[in-house]
């Protein structure tokens, strides 16, 4: 993990690296108030700034629209200018939690002359297999 941080050129510290280990081992992405749920030793505003440090650094996925608030996700990127890591969220309606869909890429996006994307994300919203069953 402190070479995924170090890559990204994020300062390793016990925070980080813990911040880090908790998106890592959810296996999708987290809203803050899960994270403080996970991290008791770390209070809320600490795990905030580390997540604005990571956002900054491009260590993290921010979904903005994932149904119920913002949540984080871990970015495997190893590329500075071009984010190899994009795939599809799945928000499901019933349990509220957002999967991450990687196998699934997001689809190019032609926008129209002057436009500068500079992030993107693809929500889908619907049932999980847990909660059709």
């Amino acid at each position: 993990m402190e070479h995924l941080l170090e890559e990204h050129g994020v300062k390793v510290t016990p925070n980080r690296l813990l911040v880090a280990k908790a998106l890592s081992g959810a296996g999708r992405p987290l809203s803050l108030m899960e994270l403080e749920a996970l991290l008791e030793t770390i209070d809320k505003s600490a795990i905030f700034r580390t997540l604005t440090a990571f956002k900054e650094a491009h260590l993290v996925h921010v979904l903005e629209n994932s149904g119920d608030g913002v949540r984080y996700e871990l970015c495997h990127s190893h590329h500075e200018g071009h984010d190899d890591d994009l795939h599809v969220h799945f928000y499901c309606t019933k349990c509220r939690r957002t999967f991450c869909l990687e196998d699934t890429p997001v689809p190019p996006v032609k926008v129209p002359d002057g436009y500068e994307v500079e992030s993107m994300s693809y929500l889908l919203k619907g049932v999980c297999p847990d909660c059709s069953q």
